[in-house]
């Protein structure tokens, strides 16, 4: 999902980033349903645990939602890594000029000395 390892970020904690607790989400779910296979799946509000039909649908319905969740803020994120490179590149040209002006003075100011 993320370019960056998880605990490098100068905009905010991995703690903080709801995305990366959904990809956390994801992966402990997937390990919890392999290690309950042929068993229930027992659960803190409900004296009936999940039993084969739901977890079949946690499986086949909730973690591919996750799945996809992921994938479209993965596009969303390169859309937006892509408008930013883009703005980047615009405010470099713009001062390409001036950059370039200053060069010119500094090469005159050494010859001249």
């Amino acid at each position: 999902m993320a370019t960056l390892p998880s605990g490098v970020s100068a905009f905010c904690r991995p703690e903080e980033d709801p995305f990366l607790l959904l990809e956390s989400c994801g992966k402990a779910i997937e390990s919890i349903l392999r290690g309950h296979v042929g068993r229930p799946l027992r659960r803190t509000w409900i004296e009936h645990p999940y039993g084969e039909e739901e977890i079949t649908l946690l499986e086949e319905e909730v973690l591919p939602a996750i799945q996809q969740c992921l994938l479209r803020v993965e596009e969303i994120d390169q859309a937006l890594q892509l408008e930013q490179d883009l703005e980047i590149q615009a405010v470099q040209r713009a001062m390409a000029p001036d950059q370039s002006a200053l060069l010119a003075e500094a090469e005159a100011a050494a010859v001249g000395s």
